[in-house]
């Protein structure tokens, strides 16, 4: 289920796989465009955005491969689960994704899906690929930053 975080904000769903395999260079905020039903069943917290990925396509943003499970009191009238769904945000900022996205090794992932006054906002992520031995180092520091919380609680 979701969790209420500050600032008003209501957490559904995170890709934390996104962190764990590429570097965030920066975060942008998108609306999406959603059926009725789709937006039901992110507020249950039926939503995963693991292996999701957004393009750029004639001008505008779009995100592919997120799952949202059909809303069962409107399965008859439902939405296909992995449709791809169009994101909001200005002009100016689709296109210098589009211009980083350009060059080589940036994409643009979904880090976070979450309600902001009502209104279903997703994260995005201009990140670059980490190679294996980045990630070995991020979980070397994780487990001593985890070392560390414990010994100072001790």
């Amino acid at each position: 289920m979701a969790q209420e975080s500050s600032g008003g904000i209501k957490i559904v769903t995170t890709n934390r796989k996104a962190y764990h395999d590429y570097s965030v260079e920066d975060k942008f905020e998108a609306g999406m465009a959603l059926m009725g039903s789709e937006v039901k069943s992110i507020a249950e917290g039926k939503a995963n955005l693991t292996d999701s990925y957004c393009q750029v396509e004639n001008g505008e943003l779009w995100v592919y491969g997120i799952h949202i499970s059909p809303y069962d009191p409107a399965s008859r009238f439902g939405h296909d689960p992995r449709r791809k769904r169009k994101l909001l945000m200005h002009k100016y900022e689709i296109n210098r994704l589009r211009g980083k996205v350009e060059q080589k090794g940036f994409a643009i992932v979904p880090l976070k899906l979450y309600f902001r006054r009502g209104k279903a906002k997703l994260e995005i992520g201009l990140v670059k690929g980490k190679r294996q031995f980045d990630k070995r180092d991020t979980i070397k520091e994780r487990d001593m930053q985890r070392d560390l919380e414990r010994e100072l609680q001790r």
